[in-house]
């Protein structure tokens, strides 16, 4: 079983994002499940979701407490002591800064950390920082957990109802992001 846990700030497509991913995978026949955790916060609070992803039923409910994968949407977070818990020497670590990963002081391998500037990639394409399909592009590329086609097919039922152009700048996001 593959588990990820995503971090971010409310209004940033947190919950979005661990949507799309279970969605896509589940495009690749895979099982999966998506859930959020968040109380009483407000927009730009901080927020976390999960997803489950596995080739057989999933019967666990739990939150995420050893992620295999970690998604960093929102920098300022990096500082935050709750961001690091449970993490394993192979987890690796998706973060959206435009520092490069050496000069960030998280105490895990560099191998394992992968960091993209997706807040630039959606102010370019999206015109709003919403990072979420952006670093889903990253999830992509650097682990190989979702496939590109299955990624953009749960855009277009995500948003779909919500118009062409923003479902069609999505997928511009996700694949610049993922270098295609």
């Amino acid at each position: 079983m593959i588990q990820i846990r995503i971090h971010g700030r409310g209004g940033q497509g947190v919950v979005t994002a661990a949507e799309l991913i279970a969605i896509a995978t589940f495009k690749s026949n895979k099982q999966s499940q998506a859930f959020p955790s968040f109380g009483v916060e407000r927009a730009g609070a901080p927020v976390e979701s999960y997803v489950r992803i596995d080739s057989q039923a999933i019967k666990t409910h739990e939150q995420i407490y050893r992620p295999d994968i970690l998604i960093v949407q929102d920098p300022s977070l990096l500082n935050n002591d709750n961001l690091t818990r449970g993490l394993g020497p192979k987890t690796k670590i998706i973060i959206n800064t435009t520092k490069d990963k050496s000069t960030l002081k998280l105490k895990l391998p560099q191998a394992n950390i992968y960091t993209i500037d997706a807040t630039k990639i959606a102010l370019d394409i999206l015109g709003k920082n919403i990072v979420n399909t952006v670093i889903l592009g990253a999830v992509a590329k650097f682990t190989g957990l979702i496939d590109l086609d299955s990624l953009k097919e749960a855009i277009r039922e995500k948003f779909f109802g919500k118009g062409e152009e923003l479902i069609a700048k999505n997928i511009k996001a996700v694949e610049m992001a993922c270098g295609v």
